[in-house]
């Protein structure tokens, strides 16, 4: 117990500012979620147009959650849980996986290992944390909830809706850490799972059972593949079920059984996927830095191109069903503005509307592929790995503009694979040839929005180095909610436009827009090329 202790105080030290910030980020999205649908939907007939709007479309319920009546409450439970819950899951690998694999990868593991605690003690220390993270994300976001005047019994419901879909997924990261030999891979790994429960749970509710009221739905059986889809079913507001939170913890408990057998049996550094021996001559593509920063990125261009795919398949696929079931509705307009507000806008056919709008959810992988290769420069400073680097005939400039070159075809990639997945899957619905130049449209609207965040990102890598991880990811989620899902809160233009995905061009209908992309090209170009005057000037700083 001593070493436990000492083991768990060292990791709550470690992440107290990160710990800080990701709760308080979830928290305060929850609360602020609840107090714009209050102001925007305070009456009872906008909840119930809101709600039989998003019963009509697939797509909303994809991407919000399941529809569990018209109260104010209830209706909040709809538009928050899901995201709320997938930023829970993906705290939670990743904390898993930095006190796991990242400590083996870093020769920590071995340190401690020499001392007297026992050889899984730093596992639990590692669920304890965990665990005390995700409770302190469910205390927030009940507090969250109860401060804009929701019922005290269920704000607390859905904070441990989402805590219980943590938990699940601290499991999930310590699992990864298992399977793969280095942080990145069981990072990603652990990520696409998180990703994957969110769109199971989405299939699940967009095939649900509408009930006789019209304002509440059952869900399709995917849901309950999910952890995120078992917070759904809690019923916040509702029926303030408490049971399903037991399938997160007994879930959680089968893993982490799992994991300890696993761990057992290997030893330290080693793990369940051995990687390849390597080759004994390097190939000749790595006889120089662009070369080798390809090298160092190409898993996770996969990785993301394989996301892009899997949304784009899903947009092609069901954008003719959704065209096709609202034709003769006579809420069509009210429809076309609801996807609008997802996406970019514009007109054009209700196939071309629904790709766009679900395109919105690609610029977001796209972006967050550029991000990560923002962040993969700052671990290699922080390795010193980069500081080897240009310890040879190698300038600073051209090591951070040939990783900015990966980035921009890394984004390319993402964006291709999944326009060209979205055209193929809507032709095999019985679309026009024609709709795989609006899924390559669609796709290349979210280029400029992927390139700002490359570009300024590589700015703060350089002025702000300590900061850049955590302002990496905050900046993409706090963009990827408010342009994206803002509209849903009803948050007014002004602040939507803070965030960049608000800027997309618009490319369906007659009259494409490409001025915000424009505009944003440039604000990257320019943020790179300062970052690389900039660089030539600073310590490198190694962790």
């Amino acid at each position: 117990m001593k070493t436990f202790g000492a083991l768990l105080r060292q990791r709550l030290r470690r992440d107290r500012w990160q710990l800080i910030i990701w709760v308080l980020s979830i928290g305060l999205l929850g609360a602020f979620s609840a107090a714009s649908l209050s102001t925007t939907y305070g009456s009872g007939a906008g909840r119930v147009e809101l709600m039989h709007l998003a019963i009509a479309n697939p797509a909303i319920l994809v991407l919000r959650g399941l529809p569990q009546g018209t109260g104010l409450a209830s209706v909040t439970f709809f538009e928050i849980y899901t995201f709320l819950a997938l930023l829970a899951g993906l705290m939670s690998t990743f904390l898993a996986v930095r006190h796991t694999r990242a400590e083996e990868e870093s020769g920590r593991a071995e340190l401690v290992a020499a001392t007297e605690a026992a050889r899984i003690t730093p596992t639990a220390a590692t669920i304890a944390h965990g665990v005390i993270a995700n409770i302190l994300v469910a205390v927030a976001v009940g507090l969250g909830f109860m401060s804009n005047g929701l019922p005290v019994a269920g704000s607390f419901v859905a904070g441990a809706a989402v805590g219980g879909a943590g938990i699940a997924f601290l499991a999930v990261g310590l699992f990864t850490s298992q399977l793969m030999s280095t942080s990145r891979g069981a990072n990603g790994l652990a990520a696409a799972i998180v990703v994957l429960a969110y769109f199971l749970r989405g299939i699940g509710d967009s095939i649900g059972t509408v009930k006789p009221d019209g304002v509440h739905m059952v869900s399709g059986w995917p849901t309950w593949l999910s952890p995120i889809g078992w917070g759904e079913q809690m019923d916040a507001w509702g029926g303030n079920v408490w049971w399903p939170l037991l399938l997160d913890l007994a879930f959680a408990a089968a893993v982490i059984a799992v994991v300890f057998i696993l761990q057992s049996q290997r030893d330290t550094g080693a793990s369940l996927l051995a990687e390849r021996a390597g080759r004994a001559d390097a190939r000749p593509s790595l006889n120089g830095p662009l070369g080798l920063a390809w090298r160092l990125q190409w898993p996770i261009v996969v990785g993301w191109a394989a996301g892009g795919v899997a949304t784009g398949i899903l947009a092609g696929s069901l954008g003719s069903v959704v065209s096709s079931s609202i034709a003769n509705d006579p809420t069509l307009s009210s429809m076309r503005k609801a996807l609008a507000s997802i996406g970019s806008g514009g007109g054009g056919s209700m196939t071309q509307i629904f790709i766009s709008a679900i395109f919105s959810i690609v610029g977001v992988l796209s972006a967050a592929c550029a991000t990560q290769v923002v962040v993969r420069l700052r671990q290699e400073e922080a390795g010193g790995t980069a500081e080897v680097l240009l310890a040879t005939p190698l300038s600073r400039i051209r090591w951070l503009l040939e990783f900015m070159l990966v980035g921009v075809i890394a984004v390319v990639v993402v964006l291709a694979a999944a326009g060209l997945a979205a055209g193929l899957s809507a032709m095999a619905t019985g679309e026009d040839a024609s709709i795989i130049n609006s899924s390559f449209a669609a796709a290349a609207a979210q280029l400029p929005v992927s390139l700002i965040y490359l570009g300024v990102l590589s700015l703060v890598f350089v002025v702000l180095p300590n900061w850049s991880i955590v302002i990496a990811w905050a900046a993409l989620g706090l963009g990827a909610f408010l342009g994206i899902f803002g509209g849903f809160i009803g948050l007014t233009d002004s602040i939507q436009k803070l965030s960049p995905f608000a800027h997309t061009p618009v490319v369906t209908g007659p009259s494409p827009d490409w001025s915000g992309g424009i505009w944003m090209i440039v604000i990257a170009i320019a943020a790179t090329l300062v970052a690389a005057a900039l660089i030539r000037r600073r310590d490198f700083a190694i962790a």
